[in-house]
């Protein structure tokens, strides 16, 4: 009798602390689904301010399809020069890219610098869906003022997956992807192992099971010590993309280190610019 009460209280221990665990283990799933979009776009709604001694960069207004307005930050090209069509990375601000705006402008190339809704003063909150109405406003915005072979589709991080899913339906000169990944679950994936991200995600920027249908020259730069989103992230995308195409390695370079004139100049090369000069 006393071993038989003492298997019952061992059972019912164990089924309360299983079902602790499982209690701890749904509040976690639930928490990650409930607040991933705050995890996946770090959105700062705050107004940006264009560096005065920098490029003569222009603030405009873009409209979205489902009536979003979107601050973005424009340069025009010089003659018969490229102009970039960018979508920014996940964090921050337009203001972050001063660099890149500047050795842009050095080479005569003009640009058009999104601010997702829910960044940098443009209004709504980001999700995949809103993200891609805002690229195609920002296209078409663009389109409007120059021809699609002057056009080049930029996107540096969690944008290469927005321009990855314009460039499938758009025409443009070329299409740059700067640290980019097949998509976000698979960077997502050894950061939560202990949970179904495949499944729990909303936002899933698969850009593997896009690019086949690029139409257009696909250049890929990558750092191989980029600590946020994997090397072999970059590389199995290049697999993926249909030619023509070139993959850059950039040797010793971390995730926010690639906005450099070598980089500049194999772009400039790539897409068959006139001036793939260094800046003296």
């Amino acid at each position: 009798m006393a071993g038989w009460r003492l298997n019952r209280s061992l059972v019912k221990a164990t089924v309360i602390v299983t079902l602790m665990l499982v209690a701890i283990y749904a509040f976690g799933i639930g928490y990650i689904y409930a607040n991933q979009r705050r995890y996946l776009y770090y959105p700062d709604p705050k107004p940006q301010v264009i560096d005065p001694d920098g490029p003569a960069i222009q603030q405009v207004s873009l409209r979205t399809a489902d009536g979003e307005t979107l601050v973005a930050w424009y340069l025009p090209p010089e003659v018969d020069q490229p102009v970039f069509l960018f979508f920014p990375g996940n964090a921050l601000g337009l203001g972050v890219y001063d660099w890149r705006y500047r050795l842009w402008s050095e080479r005569g190339a003009g640009f058009l610098a999104v601010g997702y809704r829910g960044f940098s003063g443009s209004t709504g909150s980001p999700s995949e869906k809103g993200l891609t109405l805002d690229a195609e406003a920002a296209y078409g915005w663009l389109a409007a003022r120059y021809p699609a072979d002057r056009i080049v589709i930029n996107g540096f991080s969690l944008g290469t997956g927005v321009a990855v899913r314009l460039a499938t339906r758009k025409p443009g000169r070329a299409l740059i992807l700067e640290a980019p990944y097949t998509s976000a679950v698979d960077v997502a994936r050894p950061h939560f192992a202990w949970a179904p991200v495949d499944w729990l995600m909303h936002d899933k920027f698969d850009s593997r099971s896009l690019i086949g249908q690029v139409r257009m020259p696909v250049m890929i730069v990558h750092g191989d010590r980029d600590q946020t989103i994997p090397f072999a992230l970059g590389q199995a995308l290049y697999e993926a993309a249909p030619p023509p195409k070139r993959f850059l390695r950039m040797e010793g370079v971390d995730h926010n280190g690639l906005t450099t004139d070598a980089e500049m100049n194999a772009i400039w090369n790539f897409i068959g610019a006139d001036r793939p000069q260094a800046r003296p």
